[in-house]
């Protein structure tokens, strides 16, 4: 992406102030998380012309009607996970899920948030580990998320609840432990900011697998972290292929 102007820094300034307004005025429950979130745990900064906030299923149709009451064009992308409110050349992501309907935003999102500011307006952050969380299932061709996570660990590691990633993870541990080894190879001076046992265990599983019987059926969970690129596992190779509708 091209570095903006500063007359797009300026527009978008404006768009943020006034989206952050109508939300603080409706009193609707939200997380600020996207690149503001990223850059409150690791310091990048990053040219972006949409503002990603998170907030509850239940809670998206009032926040919709907060924005197209005022002017916004709004959406709902995909029912199961994402609206849009559009003005110009800028939007507003609402995220209540990952697509792959693993993340759903819950009370525990709201009561782990951090207190911020963001255009000097009191805001709520997701926290450094539904951030993990939500990235470690972006793994598109179009978009891999590794790299945040990678720069999340090394700037906020040792603040991490580590035991509450684990409890968001259990279930897909092997992506954790591919997260965690590409860490290593990215930062090889840094391994400590991982906990021992934390590693230790990820490592017991992936040694005790092997032990298991495998799978009776022929399983491809490629779509909860890629939609698009696993269609010759089910039309062609005749692959069981897991998807949120199939959980």
């Amino acid at each position: 992406m091209l570095p903006k102007t500063e007359k797009e820094k300026k527009a978008s300034h404006k768009f943020n102030c006034e989206a952050l307004e109508l939300l603080n005025a409706s009193e609707a429950p939200y997380l600020v998380g996207g690149g503001y979130a990223l850059r409150l745990y690791t310091g990048i900064q990053r040219d972006t012309k949409d503002l990603d906030i998170f907030c509850k299923a239940g809670d998206c149709p009032r926040i919709m009607k907060v924005f197209s009451d005022n002017g916004y064009e709004t959406e709902l992308t995909d029912a199961r996970w994402l609206a849009k409110a559009k003005k110009g050349d800028h939007f507003i992501d609402m995220i209540f899920n990952n697509p792959s309907g693993l993340s759903p935003v819950d009370e525990n999102w709201f009561k782990n948030s951090v207190k911020g500011e963001l255009f000097d307006f009191k805001v709520r952050y997701i926290a450094a580990e539904e951030l993990i969380w939500c990235k470690i299932y972006v793994q598109n061709r179009e978009r891999y998320d590794g790299s945040d996570i990678n720069h999340t660990l090394l700037r906020y590691g040792k603040k991490l609840d580590w035991k509450r990633l684990w409890l968001h993870l259990e279930q897909h541990w092997q992506l954790l432990l591919a997260q965690l080894l590409n860490f290593q190879f990215v930062y090889p001076s840094e391994r400590d900011i991982i906990p021992r046992w934390l590693f230790d265990e990820l490592l017991m599983r992936a040694k005790e697998q092997f032990d298991a019987p495998t799978s009776l059926e022929k399983i491809c969970r490629g779509p909860l972290i890629d939609q698009t690129q696993y269609e010759p596992d089910s039309t062609e190779w005749h692959y069981k292929v897991v998807t949120m509708k199939s959980i």
